[in-house]
């Protein structure tokens, strides 16, 4: 079962390429020359498009999530490094800021174009001079100045008008110019007098997005930190400067970055432990002046006792006073909402680590915050995402500071319990001890504060003079040597399937737009009833294509035809024919006078019989007289034997005409006496065949085709219309046609074969002289 379902599928699959096949294969000059067409326009087109190239380059980011960390000794040393994300590095890369850098560096707002015969060309490398402006931000559109150097001068002419030297800043009605030696250009190449230069004037602001639509960057990999950067342009070497001068502005920029963190860093240490300096020189000179004014320089061993134990004492009580300071700076700075993006307060002395991550993280997404403010928008996801992360870290530093303070103040409270049991020996203590000892308190709290800054200092002065970069360039930018745009073969390609397209929609919408028939799978499609003939357009003056020793392709067809007949059960007890057909033109009469005279051929008497009373035609067909004709048997004028007449040529055909036209025929077919003729024609001749009236014009096919033992149905190929081949099976329900089947006649030849018709079968006939010589005459239907 699944066989013949796979054969069936295999012969639909086989029919509907032969159909297609078929259909255009006639056509093949038409295609053929669109092919040659579509490769003139293909070659001109890349002839004169300007090629595009393409440069590549590689970075690698330094994302520790992603395999890219520095060295335990360089991360070390740099502390003020932020750590990278590969997707924001790419958004920095094609930021405007950048590539307006970019346009500046290379003086892109002043390209130097030269003219060329169809179309102008880039001048980047041509050009004996490039356009340089002090001041980019300031200039004017213009489009065209033409420019005229002099090297022997050293001049340059703009519009043939204005005439200033090189080298030097000059200006000019288009603004303040500069004019210098372009370091591509070679001076072996001295036909810059031939050369047609001119350059325009942007400003670089507006010409940052058709730079930036140019730029691909993008990573390699969803896990690797490596982006790969490619940059297309009609001139190679600009791709590859716009790619590296690139790659030297983020670099600048990243570099800038740190340094601008450190800078503040070291002035806020510096102005901190400038103050702390102040202050402990106060004390110091405090402590020497009480010494000396007071005399208080020995201590007795009880002092001595006493001060190393409030000593340890009042460290313990330094530590916790320096820890709740510590811890108040952080909780100011966090509610603070104008510090974003400022020096975290160092945490030295707060043991809880929990803390220093919550706060390296909250600085690092505030520094990060900053960064892609500048070059994204208030709604970026990227952006929104690190605020909620930022508003999240907050309140856990600040849970974490009130759980530290709360245990400070405790332990806060605990050292002035002791200390209060230590004022009470205080007593015993001379009065200029103690208050040595109390100037002694202040004076190695603010040594403490002191040493912290200095520590601090060292570290960001060894971070600043250890700046690297967060990339690393693995490839410099370099452009292929073949453009990368127009590609030849798709270019090519494209070209080939238009116009093939093209051609293939003009046969296809010419044919459907005419609403007849071509096909012979139409006619199946919209009728039940068989096809039995098939006969091919011939082009003659003579109707008569059947002749006796006459051999000929339609001949051939006829002659199938009539033996074809007896699929209709047409033998010696059944020989009624009428051939009828849906409207006038479709070739019905030159049906039947030439399956007549076929069927005359055999030996066999056949009547030919003209009851088209509304415009018959045989008699001019068979060049007989029509003056009496079957009209005047139907009115009781004439005998069948007086109307029935022998055909010359044809020893064994004989014709009834028409006779002279009636005002009503259906009404005179309708009185009885067309049965009588016929019966009495059917048992005289062999073969009888009746020429009617189109049935979709006139009723008169109806009346006679029960007469009839079958029904020739004429359908023309590229004359009738589909519509009424549909309509053939609707009448048939209600007006049967008894024992119909159909010839397509008037097949025509399609495209360009001369020997090929409407389904691409070729038919080739040969006649053989009677001579003996064989002659092929090949005739084309």
């Amino acid at each position: 079962m699944q066989t013949n379902k796979h054969k069936m599928a295999e012969e639909s699959e086989e029919s509907l390429i032969q159909q297609i096949v078929t259909k255009y294969i006639p056509y093949w000059p038409l295609f053929l020359l669109a092919i040659v067409v579509a490769v003139g326009i293909a070659f001109v087109y890349l002839r004169y498009t300007v090629p595009i190239y393409e440069a590549t380059a590689v970075l690698i980011i330094k994302d520790e999530k992603k395999g890219n960390q520095d060295s335990k000794m360089m991360e070390s040393l740099d502390l003020i490094s932020s750590k990278k994300i590969v997707e924001n590095e790419i958004e920095i890369i094609k930021s405007r800021t950048l590539m307006v850098n970019v346009a500046k560096s290379l003086f892109l707002y002043a390209p130097v174009t030269e003219m060329g015969k169809l179309h102008a060309i880039s001048a980047y490398i041509l050009s004996p001079l490039i356009i340089q402006c002090p001041n980019p931000d300031s200039l004017q559109e213009f489009e065209k100045i033409y420019l005229s150097y002099n090297k022997n001068n050293q001049t340059v002419l703009l519009n043939n008008k204005h005439r200033y030297p090189i080298n030097q800043i000059v200006t000019t009605p288009y603004g303040i110019l500069k004019f210098v030696p372009n370091k591509y250009y070679r001076n072996d190449d001295d036909d810059t007098a031939k050369k047609q230069l001119y350059f325009s004037l942007s400003n670089p602001k507006d010409i940052v997005q058709g730079l930036l639509d140019n730029l691909k960057a993008e990573p390699s990999s969803k896990l690797s930190s490596v982006i790969e950067m490619s940059y297309r342009d009609e001139v190679p070497r600009r791709a590859e400067d716009i790619l590296n001068q690139l790659i030297i502005a983020y670099d600048v920029s990243t570099v800038n970055e740190k340094d601008k963190l450190a800078r503040n860093t070291l002035s806020f240490v510096a102005e901190r432990l400038g103050a702390v300096a102040h202050d402990l020189d106060s004390i110091e000179k405090k402590v020497q002046q009480y010494k000396s004014g007071q005399g208080a320089v020995d201590v007795g061993t009880q002092g001595q006792l006493f001060l190393q134990n409030v000593s340890a004492n009042d460290q313990k009580l330094s530590e916790v006073n320096m820890q709740l300071s510590v811890l108040n700076q952080v909780q100011k700075f966090v509610t603070d909402q104008d510090n974003k993006g400022a020096i975290v307060p160092s945490t030295l002395g707060v043991s809880d680590p929990m803390l220093s991550q919550l706060l390296d993280k909250l600085y690092n997404s505030e520094l990060e915050y900053e960064r892609l403010k500048k070059t994204v928008g208030e709604n970026n996801p990227t952006l929104v995402s690190i605020t909620d992360e930022i508003n999240k870290i907050k309140p856990n530093i600040l849970q974490n500071i009130q759980s530290q303070q709360q245990s400070l103040n405790a332990a806060k409270q605990n050292l002035y319990s002791t200390n209060g049991n230590y004022n009470s020996m205080l007593q015993s203590v001379p009065q200029k001890e103690r208050q040595l000892l109390d100037i002694s308190r202040e004076q190695a709290t603010k040594s403490n504060i002191y040493a912290f800054l200095l520590q601090k200092k060292e570290e960001s002065e060894l971070s600043y003079a250890s700046m690297v970069s967060d990339h690393m360039l693995v490839d410099n930018a370099q452009a292929g040597s073949k453009p990368v745009s127009p590609k030849k073969v798709l270019i090519y390609l494209i070209a080939v399937v238009a116009c093939l397209g093209f051609s293939f929609a003009m046969i296809m919408i010419r044919e459907s737009l005419t609403g007849k028939v071509l096909y012979r799978h139409e006619v199946e499609s919209r009728t039940s009833i068989p096809i039995i003939g098939e006969i091919a357009f011939f082009k003659s003056k003579i109707p008569l294509v059947i002749e006796s020793g006459k051999r000929s392709f339609v001949a051939e067809q006829f002659r199938k035809l009539r033996i074809s007949l007896s699929f209709l059960g047409i033998d010696p007890s059944h020989r009624k024919i009428l051939v009828t057909s849906s409207i006038s033109g479709e070739g019905k009469s030159f049906i039947a006078a030439n399956l007549a005279v076929s069927l005359s051929l055999t030996g066999k008497k056949v009547v030919l019989v003209d009851l088209d009373l509304n415009n018959p035609t045989l008699s001019k067909i068979l060049n007989v007289n029509q003056n009496e004709g079957i009209t005047d048997f139907l009115t009781g004028e004439k005998e069948p034997e007086e109307i029935i007449k022998r055909v010359k040529a044809h020893e064994n055909l004989f014709f009834i005409s028409a006779g002279g036209l009636p005002e009503s025929p259906t009404e005179l077919l309708a009185n009885g006496k067309v049965k009588e003729i016929i019966e009495y024609l059917d048992n005289i001749f062999d073969v009888v065949i009746i020429d009617t009236s189109p049935i979709v014009l006139v009723t008169d096919g109806y009346l006679l085709t029960g007469l009839c033992d079958a029904t020739l149905y004429v359908i023309r190929h590229k004359y009738t219309p589909k519509m009424l081949v549909k309509r053939i099976d609707e009448n048939n329900q209600i007006t049967p046609i008894n024992n119909p089947a159909i010839i397509f006649n008037g097949v025509k030849m399609r495209g360009f074969f001369k020997n090929n018709y409407g389904y691409g079968y070729d038919y080739v006939y040969g006649n053989k002289q009677r001579d003996g010589k064989d002659k092929k005459s090949i005739k084309k239907y």
